[in-house]
């Protein structure tokens, strides 16, 4: 059996959504940061952020502002779950996810192998109310780093 290239652990390089007109934003901003898993279990989590996110006044874990719970809700994403190779296709099968329309679906992601680098894409989703077509650049992690 051949060996799984995903296995291991993935740092954010960059994220990006593209309209049908190749009009490029930066929802996570230009450097935002994050990690994806990928476990010989058939497991995978991600979550990322923008550098920079903004701290609650208070401490408290279930504190916060209406505001600030809804500035935490829109600078951060993860979910995990299963996953699956299918082809040129990785299914992460979201069994919890942050947005919960994503939690018991699957994500179908397209994936290749530059190097130390993976990048995985989208067909295109609803985003702002307009169709975006997601790719995310992830850099393998190797001690640590």
């Amino acid at each position: 059996m051949a060996e799984n290239p995903f296995i291991g652990a993935w740092a954010l390089v960059s994220y990006e959504f593209r309209d049908g007109q190749g009009e490029a934003i930066y929802p996570f901003g230009r450097e935002p940061q994050g990690y994806i898993l990928y476990t010989a279990e058939g497991l995978m989590s991600v979550a990322f952020m923008p550098q920079g996110r903004a701290n609650f006044q208070a401490a408290d874990l279930r504190g916060g502002t209406a505001a600030e719970k809804a500035g935490a809700y829109d600078s951060f994403f993860a979910y995990s779950g299963r996953y699956e190779i299918r082809g040129e296709v990785v299914v992460h099968h979201a069994e919890i996810s942050l947005f919960p329309n994503w939690s018991n679906s699957g994500q179908e992601r397209f994936y290749q192998f530059e190097g130390e680098r993976l990048i995985l894409s989208s067909a295109p989703v609803a985003y702002e109310g307009v169709q975006r077509t997601a790719r995310l650049v992830w850099q393998r992690v190797r001690n640590g780093k």
